[in-house]
């Protein structure tokens, strides 16, 4: 099964790719002989599984991809691969990819981090690299605890969840990194799910095709410190009646009896489908510039799940305009200066004896 999520193809521009006449890569060619430790039945198995069949599909060259990571058991990731990468610092994951993407145009850069990596230490970091909308795909796995320190309550968990740092319930108001990616002026947004390898692997495909700051939150389950958080989304019985699907230029709808719908008020509500205004109905626009309609749909977090793209927008990219400017301020003739020594030392300079 395939899905088409309509979108383009063009962030991988400049990136180098295999010979056409070269064998095609597998999965094989892209899983490392580093002996995968993570705790039985986490889901982090599926997401590095998911990730290392679709690579092959991006037809790039290994050593042209990049994976960072911060901290976290998700940031165990660059061992499992069989591309280049690094295990950073904790939450600066972003930054370092920052300077890669900017100093290395032939990269495919990713970052891998996780809830407490990303939106604790790593939040300022995570923000700004949205806003700079840096030619970078993050895969946000987002378990709602903190699995490597032993189940300490993190920056999603629900209020009230009864931890080793919150013995009497966590009284935090959660994040939720949809609407925070939104609100940072993400180019792309998307939520998906661990449990589901068509979507998964769909989702991550469009990421990585978007060229500028692509975020993805997985949903994905900690069998140890927080087992069955996403459960009302897996079980077979009830997942596809609460799971909004997010299809482009399609009304968003859940299980065909629900769909969502523009209130009197003008706030987005779920409802049945022979109830609903047929001129309230919500149509998905990810190309939407003004992402006020994909920020209110963030926000249906409760019985149904939005899943899928929330925003996919072309704007120019930090790294694009960076280099423009170098090239700029080193090129010859009255667009810029021939001698970086002399600009350097320019007139904002002082002599000290």
């Amino acid at each position: 099964m395939t899905i088409d999520l309509g979108l383009p193809t063009h962030g991988l521009h400049g990136v180098p790719r295999r010979a056409e006449d070269a064998p095609a890569d597998t999965k094989k060619d892209f899983t490392s002989d580093q002996e995968v430790r993570w705790c039985p039945g986490c889901g982090d198995y599926a997401v590095l599984a998911a990730v290392q069949s679709f690579l092959p599909s991006l037809g790039l060259k290994r050593e042209n991809i990049a994976f960072i990571s911060g901290i976290g058991c998700s940031s165990r990731f660059p061992y499992y691969l069989d591309t280049y990468g690094m295990h950073s610092v904790h939450g600066r994951a972003p930054s370092i990819a920052t300077g890669l993407a900017v100093s290395r145009p032939d990269l495919s850069v990713w970052v891998v981090t996780g809830d407490g990596d990303a939106l604790s230490i790593g939040g300022n970091h995570l923000i700004h690299a949205l806003r700079r909308n840096v030619n970078i795909t993050i895969l946000l796995f987002n378990n709602r605890i903190y699995g490597l320190t032993k189940g300490q309550y993190s920056p999603t968990s629900a209020p009230g969840i009864v931890t080793k740092s919150s013995p009497m319930g966590s009284v935090d108001a959660p994040f939720n990194p949809v609407a925070l990616a939104l609100g940072a002026g993400a180019t792309f947004v998307a939520r998906t799910m661990d449990s589901d390898r068509t979507h998964l692997t769909a989702t991550l495909k469009a990421a990585a095709e978007h060229r500028g700051a692509s975020l993805v939150e997985i949903y994905q389950n900690c069998p140890i410190f927080n087992d069955g958080a996403f459960e009302m989304l897996k079980d077979k019985e009830s997942a596809e009646a609460r799971i909004l699907r997010l299809a482009d230029g399609e009304p968003v709808r859940a299980g065909g009896d629900h769909v969502v719908a523009r209130g009197e008020d003008g706030r987005l509500e779920v409802v049945t489908g022979d109830t609903a205004d047929p001129s309230r109905i919500v149509v998905h626009d990810t190309g939407r510039e003004d992402p006020t309609q994909a920020f209110a749909l963030a926000q249906l977090d409760g019985e149904h799940i939005p899943l899928g793209i929330f925003r996919s927008v072309d704007h120019p990219t930090y790294d694009d305009l960076v280099r423009e400017q170098i090239a700029t301020a080193t090129a010859d003739g009255p667009a810029g200066d021939d001698d970086l020594a002399a600009l350097l030392a320019g007139k904002d300079t002082w002599t000290v004896d």
